[in-house]
C-alpha cells in the first residue's frame, strides 16, 4: 500500500536509510507508548485521589451539620416531646407523616420498624444529614467536570462549608422539603454538565440521560416548588439552544425528561392536578410545537436569524400561556393562583389585598436579598471571585452567541479555530447561575439555589485554563506555562486563606453548647395529650397546629400545606380569631369545621415582629375592609369595625363570649378555649 511521507534531505543508499529509520520508529513508538501509559496512570491516580477527597468532604459536611444540630439543641438529652417541638412550623407537619408511618400496625400501613437498630428520629435526621454529603459531592463533581481538576471541587466544597449560613439551613430546619430536594437538584446539574461534554459515547450518553431523569424525578417528588425551578432551567436551555451554544438534540431530550419526570410525580401523588397545570409542562410542550411550525430557524444572515428568534420567542410565549390556560380551564385548577398574585404584586404590577398573597409579601424570606449577604460572601472571597469569573464568561458568551448567529454553516465547522470559544457545559452553568442569581436577588428564600452554585462556578473559573487564558491574553501576558502555574497557584492560595481565617471560628462554633428550651409549648402539648380526647379537633395558627398534629396526633382544621385552594380559604376563615369579628361569627365559623378547641397565641394577637400593615391582624383587617390598629394611614375605603378584636376581647370573660367559649388552659403564651356544642 502506497503512503505519503515527508521528504528526506536527499537520496541515500537503501541500506543506510532503512536501519536508522527503524531505530527511529522504535524509539518514537516507545516514547508514545510510555507517554500514553504514564498519562493513563496519572489520570487513574488523579481520579482516585479526587474521588476520595470528594467522599471525605461530603462526609465531613454531614458530620459538621449533625454536630451543630446536636450542640444547638442538646438533641440527645431532651425529651421526645421537646425533640418534636424543635421541628418548627411546616417542618413538624412533614415529620408527623413519618411518625405516622413508623407507628402503623403493619408494613402495608407504614414502613419497616427500625427501632431495634436506631431511634426513629435519628434515622430520619441522619438521612437528611447524609443527603448533605450527596449535595457536597455533587457540587464537587460539577466543579471538577467544568475545570478538569479536582482542586476546583475541593475549593467549591470548602466555600460551601465556610458560607454555611448562606448555602444551607438544614441544621435548624431539618424536615423542610428543600433539604430533601436540593441534593438531587445538584446531582441533576452534575449529570447535565457531563451530558454537554463533547465526544460522549452513545452508551455514556444513555446512562447520563438516565441519571438526569432519576435526579429530576426525585427532585420533583420532594419539593413543591420544583416546577418553578425547572421552568428557569428550561428557560436557560431554550436561550442557549436559540443561540446555537448547546446541541439541539440533547436539549430536546432534557425537555422530554422534565415533562416525563413531572408526569410520573403527578401519577405517584394521586394525580396531583397542580402539576398538570404547571407552566413548565406548558412551556416545554410549546417549544416542541413551535419547532414543528417554524423551520430553518438556524439559517440565514444575522438580521434574518434575529428576526426569526424574536418571532420564535413570541410564538413560544403565546403558546405557553394558551396551553396553560387551556389545561387549567379543562381541569378547573386554582391551586397556584396565590403564587401568581404574589408575583404580580411583588414586581409592581398592581397592589393586592389578597390575604394569601399578602402573607407571602410580608414574610422576610420572600423579600429582596439583604445586602449583608454579599458582605458575608465577600469575607470568604467567594463573591469577589464569582464576579471576577462571571464578567469574562458573560462577555465570551455574548461574543460566541453573536458569532454563531453571524456565521454560515461552513464557518461553524471551523469553530475550533476561533480564538474565543465557550464549551457547552460551561455555557449551561453560566446561564444557570445568572438566572438563579436573579431569582435569589428577588426572593431571599431562593438564595440557597444560587449560593451553592456560586461556589461551583467561582471555583471552576479560578481553576479553568480557558478563563485564565482569556484573561491573560487580554492583558498580553499569556503563555501556556504561566496559565498552568496560575490555575493551580491562585486556588491553593485561596484555600490557605480560607483555612487560616475560618478554621479557628469553626472550631469555636463546634465547642459552643446550647440546649432547647420552650416550656410553654411543652406544657401545652402535654396538657392536650392528657386532657383532651383523641378525636378532638383543634383550630389555631398553621404553624402551631403542625406541632399539635406531630406531638399529640389530634385532628386539625388547617395546617401549613398551602398549595390547596380550599385549605387556603379554610385557613383564612380560621384566622378570623385574630380579626375584629363578633363572638357569634367566630363561633359559627369554627363549628362549621367541627372545631372542639381553639388555641390563641399572644405572639400573634399582640404581634410586634412585623411592621404595621404586615402583622397578621392587619392583613385580616384589610381583607375584611376594616381600619388597622395603631397610628398610621389607612386606605380611604376601609371602615371601622363594629366589633373589637376577638383574641383580645375573649380574655375579658364577657357573657357574649363565655356562652360559646370556655377557657380550659392558659400559660404565658397560649390560651385554649373549648367550644360549646349548642343544639
Amino acid at each position: 500500500m502506497t503512503t505519503i511521507r515527508q521528504r528526506k534531505g536527499g537520496k541515500v543508499p537503501e541500506a543506510d536509510e532503512d536501519q536508522p529509520s527503524e531505530e527511529k520508529n522504535v524509539k518514537s513508538e516507545g516514547k508514545i507508548l510510555s507517554d500514553h501509559t504514564g498519562g493513563k496512570l496519572w489520570n487513574i491516580l488523579s481520579l482516585t485521589v479526587g474521588g476520595i477527597v470528594a467522599i471525605f468532604l461530603g462526609l465531613l459536611t454531614s458530620v459538621y451539620v449533625a454536630t451543630l444540630h446536636e450542640n444547638d439543641l442538646w438533641f440527645s438529652n431532651i425529651k421526645e416531646v421537646e425533640r418534636e417541638i424543635s421541628f418548627r412550623t411546616e417542618c413538624g407537619l412533614y415529620y408527623s407523616y413519618y411518625k405516622q408511618m413508623i407507628q402503623a400496625a403493619s408494613i402495608q400501613q407504614g414502613i419497616v420498624n427500625c427501632e431495634q437498630y436506631l431511634e426513629p428520629v435519628y434515622f430520619y435526621i441522619y438521612t437528611l444529614f447524609g443527603l448533605q454529603a450527596v449535595y457536597v459531592i455533587a457540587l464537587y463533581v460539577t466543579s471538577w467536570l467544568l475545570s478538569g481538576t479536582w482542586l476546583s471541587g475541593l475549593l467549591a466544597a470548602c466555600w460551601y462549608i465556610t458560607n454555611r449560613i448562606d448555602t444551607t439551613r438544614v441544621e435548624f430546619t431539618i424536615p423542610l422539603r428543600e433539604n430533601w430536594a436540593l441534593p438531587f437538584f445538584a446531582v441533576q446539574i452534575a449529570a447535565i454538565t457531563y451530558l454537554f461534554r463533547s465526544h460522549l459515547q452513545p452508551a455514556q450518553e444513555r446512562w447520563t440521560l438516565l441519571a438526569v431523569f432519576v435526579a429530576t424525578f426525585l427532585f420533583s417528588l420532594t419539593w413543591q416548588f420544583n416546577q418553578f425551578m425547572m421552568l428557569i432551567q428550561a428557560l436557560a436551555l431554550f436561550i442557549l439552544d436559540c443561540f446555537d451554544i448547546l446541541p439541539t438534540a440533547k436539549v430536546t431530550r432534557l425537555y422530554i425528561i422534565q415533562i416525563s419526570g413531572l408526569l410520573l410525580v403527578c401519577a405517584l401523588q394521586f394525580f396531583n392536578s397542580m402539576i398538570l397545570g404547571s407552566l413548565l409542562i406548558s412551556f416545554n410542550a410549546s417549544i416542541l410545537i413551535a419547532r414543528t411550525i417554524q423551520k430553518n430557524l438556524k439559517k440565514g444572515s444575522l438580521l434574518s436569524r434575529l428576526g426569526k428568534l424574536i418571532l420564535h420567542a413570541l410564538l413560544v410565549s403565546s403558546l405557553t400561556l394558551l396551553v396553560n390556560k387551556f389545561i387549567k380551564k379543562i381541569l378547573n385548577l386554582e391551586s397556584d393562583e396565590h403564587i401568581f398574585k404574589f408575583l404580580k404584586a411583588k414586581f409592581g404590577f398592581g397592589a393586592t389585598r389578597d390575604f394569601d398573597a399578602s402573607l407571602y409579601l410580608c414574610e422576610e424570606a420572600f423579600g429582596l436579598l439583604p445586602l449583608n449577604t454579599f458582605s458575608r460572601l465577600s469575607d470568604t472571597l467567594l463573591f469577589y471571585v464569582y464576579v471576577f469569573v462571571l464578567f469574562p464568561m458573560t462577555v465570551t458568551a455574548v461574543i460566541v452567541a453573536l458569532r454563531n448567529l453571524s456565521c454560515s454553516n461552513q464557518a461553524l465547522e471551523k469553530m475550533e479555530e476561533c480564538t474565543i470559544s465557550l464549551k457547552p457545559d460551561a455555557a449551561y452553568n453560566l446561564i444557570h447561575t445568572v438566572l438563579f442569581g436573579c431569582l435569589a436577588l428577588s426572593t431571599m428564600r431562593m438564595k440557597y439555589l444560587w449560593t451553592s452554585h456560586m461556589c461551583v462556578f467561582a471555583s471552576f473559573g479560578l481553576c479553568s485554563t480557558e478563563v485564565w487564558r482569556l484573561i491573560l491574553k487580554c492583558v498580553h501576558l499569556y503563555t501556556s506555562q504561566r496559565t498552568q502555574v496560575i490555575k493551580y497557584l491562585i486556588p491553593i492560595i485561596t484555600l490557605l486563606y480560607i483555612l487560616y481565617k475560618f478554621w479557628p471560628g469553626i472550631m469555636d462554633e463546634l465547642l459552643e453548647l446550647r440546649e432547647f428550651y420552650d416550656p410553654d409549648t411543652v406544657e401545652l402539648m402535654n396538657w392536650i395529650k392528657s386532657n383532651t380526647p383523641n378525636t378532638a379537633v383543634f383550630a389555631g395558627s398553621m404553624q402551631l397546629l403542625a406541632g399539635v398534629k406531630l406531638c399529640t396526633g389530634r385532628t386539625l382544621t388547617n395546617h401549613p400545606h398551602y398549595e390547596d385552594k380550599h385549605l387556603r380559604e379554610r385557613t383564612k376563615q380560621i384566622y378570623q380569631i385574630y380579626a375584629k369579628r363578633s363572638p357569634e361569627d367566630v363561633y359559627r365559623i369554627l363549628r362549621s369545621f367541627s372545631t372542639d378547641y381553639v388555641i390563641l397565641e399572644d405572639s400573634i394577637c399582640y404581634e410586634r415582629r412585623h411592621s404595621r400593615g404586615c402583622r397578621l391582624r392587619d392583613l385580616l383587617d384589610i381583607a375584611n375592609g376594616h381600619i388597622m390598629d395603631g397610628l398610621g394611614e389607612n386606605e380611604p375605603d376601609l371602615k371601622p369595625s363594629l366589633y373589637p378584636r376577638f383574641c383580645e376581647e375573649i380574655k375579658k370573660n364577657l357573657p357574649s363570649y363565655t356562652i360559646h367559649f370556655t377557657r380550659v388552659f392558659q400559660n404565658k403564651t397560649f390560651h385554649v378555649y373549648k367550644l360549646a356544642k349548642h343544639k
